[in-house]
């Protein structure tokens, strides 16, 4: 590999048009006879007047010079281990000390998830795209797939970067999965892929596979690691393994969780955690706010075990937009609506129905989602989640 850089592959970097950023930044080997002679070290810091490559055992900094443009950054560093080397980026009076992006390059979905999600036979595919934290080479951080198959490119969007989508542009793999790790990024935080289509036009949308979202009206997604809830139904999962259902009556009772019981706009909401969200104010009752899981564990489940029945069926919880639609109009299909609280809220809801001795129905809506620009409509340029004819592709009756 040559030391310098065309223009060019510059310009891929600096306008956004590389589909794997990989091949030009991060670290890269420079041989002669076959043997690696020393270390090139690339990266694009839009918004850095001067960056060093530190390496930590060594204790030691190499300055980076610019190259074809004042923020693409090159280096050559000869005989220190780079390992987990880090940035040391100087903008204006401050300073900060980051792990490369582009040096953790390793793909973290498999040939056989991409094999079985490609013939559409991957059900845990959730836990492979989405927002994952996890730790590389040692390192934490959180690990971002996205399936965006037609799109130009995809970059990652947050307060992390200050929603610029040309710092952390993601890969293009197989499948159409893009994909990228953010090293020491903080679980929870909020983020969004900016999608762009071959015209160079811009999509900001939410993570489809997200677990969490922000509350309404923000439409960002936010990482949420699902591993920290104990589940205490282990008694109701196992009787109903074991049982025949079609042999027991039963009695449903179906409710919206929005419109069942409201709260004072005054009131707290309260969460598993004892923490409180910002209040979810009904778009109907301004004076009013939803209850929350934790709090429709306290009024909810007393109630229907008091009048007998077996089961709850909510209409749909997954993340939506509008409030009028009751859930129907679907943006995250893996998200439980942040309007009444966490994930982990929600799951504590259903441990304690199932606690009670009551099953929980959810309702699943796949015939159609609204066209919000966070949503999956149109999502990368192309009619990629609905049919292409708007007869075939949106069901007009609820």
């Amino acid at each position: 590999m040559s030391i310098t850089i065309a223009p060019e592959q510059v310009n891929q970097i600096v306008y956004n048009l590389h589909h794997n950023p990989f091949e030009i930044l991060g670290r890269h080997p420079y041989e002669q006879n076959g043997k690696v002679k020393s270390w090139i070290v690339r990266a694009y810091l839009p918004d850095a007047d001067a960056a060093w490559v530190v390496c930590p055992e060594e204790r030691t900094e190499y300055p980076m010079q610019p190259m074809h443009n004042p923020h693409f950054f090159v280096c050559v560093v000869q005989n220190a281990n780079l390992d987990n080397y880090q940035l040391r980026i100087k903008s204006g009076d401050s300073e900060r000390v980051i792990y490369d992006p582009y040096a953790f390059s390793s793909p973290r979905i498999t040939d056989v998830d991409i094999h079985l999600f490609a013939e559409g036979n991957h059900h845990r595919i959730y836990e492979k795209l989405g927002a994952h934290t996890t730790t590389i080479d040692g390192v934490a951080g959180v690990y971002f797939a996205l399936w965006a198959p037609n799109a130009r490119n995809v970059s990652l969007l947050g307060d992390f970067n200050s929603w610029d989508g040309r710092k952390h542009q993601m890969r293009k793999g197989s499948s159409g999965i893009w994909e990228l790790f953010i090293p020491e990024l903080a679980a929870g935080t909020a983020y969004k892929y900016e999608v762009k289509n071959w015209e160079g036009h811009i999509y900001e949308e939410s993570d489809p596979y997200g677990f969490k979202q922000e509350v309404s009206p923000k439409t960002a997604s936010n990482d949420a690691d699902l591993n920290t809830y104990e589940w205490n139904d282990a008694d109701w999962m196992e009787e109903r393994r074991n049982s025949a259902p079609l042999d027991k009556p039963i009695s449903v009772y179906e409710l919206h969780l929005g419109s069942w019981m409201h709260a004072s706009a005054d009131e707290p909401m309260k969460l598993l955690s004892g923490d409180a969200e910002p209040v979810a104010v009904s778009e109907w009752k301004q004076d009013a706010r939803f209850l929350s899981y934790y709090e429709l564990v306290d009024k909810l489940i007393p109630y229907v075990k008091e009048i007998g029945y077996t089961h709850i069926e909510v209409l749909p919880v997954a993340e939506h937009p509008f409030d009028g639609s009751w859930g129907y109009q679907v943006t995250g299909y893996y998200a439980p609506s942040s309007r009444y609280g966490n994930p982990e809220d929600f799951m504590y809801f259903v441990d304690k129905c199932h606690e009670n001795g009551i099953g929980v129905i959810v309702d699943w809506v796949p015939g159609h989602f609204p066209k919000d620009g966070h949503g999956l409509a149109f999502f990368d340029g192309t009619h990629l989640y609905e049919h292409a004819d708007p007869r075939k592709g949106e069901h007009k009756e609820w």
